[in-house]
C-alpha cells in the first residue's frame, strides 16, 4: 500500500507524463502504427493484455493478446470512460481518489460497473489542442499496465513521434 507521499510522488510524475506525452499531430493510420507498437511491446513482454485506441469519438484500434479474457476488455472499457470523462490518466485518479479517501461513486455519483480508476488508460493529447481521446492497456496490474503505454509513448517521441522499432532488450 502506498503512502501519502508516495502517492503524492507518483501524481507528480504521472502529470509530468501527461504534459510532455503530447502528439504533433493525430489521425487514423498513427492510431493503428501506435497499437501494433503497443501488441509488439505486449507481445515482446508476454502479456495477455487487451488493448484499445480511441479517438475523435471512434475507436480506431483493438487487439486481444493471447491469454486476455474478456473481462480485460471490460476493464479497458471502464478504465478508458473515466479517461474520456475527466480527461487524465486513470491511474491519476485512481491514485487521487485513494488519497482524498474516496471513489468515483462517492464523488461523482459514476456507477462503478461502467467506471474503473485503475491504472491504464491514458489520455491521448494533440499538443495545443487538448483531449482527442485515450489509449489503454488492460490484464497486468494497473501500474504495469500504465507502464507499458508510457514507455512505448516515450519511444515513439524520442522517434520524433514516428513508428520506433521495437527489439527484444
Amino acid at each position: 500500500m502506498m503512502n501519502l507521499l508516495e502517492i503524492n510522488d507518483a501524481l507528480t510524475e504521472i502529470r509530468q507524463q501527461e504534459e510532455s506525452l503530447q502528439w504533433p499531430v493525430f489521425n487514423e493510420a498513427l492510431a493503428w502504427e501506435l497499437g501494433c507498437t503497443l501488441q509488439r511491446a505486449a507481445e515482446l513482454n508476454q502479456a495477455a493484455v487487451h488493448i484499445e485506441i480511441e479517438a475523435f469519438g471512434r475507436t480506431l484500434f483493438v487487439c486481444a493478446m493471447p491469454g486476455s479474457a474478456p473481462s480485460n476488455a471490460d476493464w479497458a472499457r471502464r478504465k478508458r470512460n473515466v479517461t474520456q470523462l475527466l480527461q487524465r490518466s486513470s491511474l491519476a485518479i485512481g491514485l487521487g481518489l485513494k488519497r482524498d479517501e474516496t471513489d468515483l461513486q462517492l464523488k461523482m455519483g459514476l456507477p462503478d460497473r461502467d467506471y474503473a480508476a485503475a491504472g491504464g488508460s491514458f489520455p491521448l493529447r494533440i499538443a495545443g489542442s487538448g483531449c482527442i481521446g485515450s489509449i489503454t492497456v488492460s490484464g497486468m496490474p494497473e501500474f504495469d499496465d500504465h507502464a507499458m503505454i508510457v514507455n512505448v509513448l516515450e519511444t515513439w517521441q524520442e522517434n520524433g513521434w514516428e513508428k520506433p522499432t521495437l527489439v527484444m532488450e
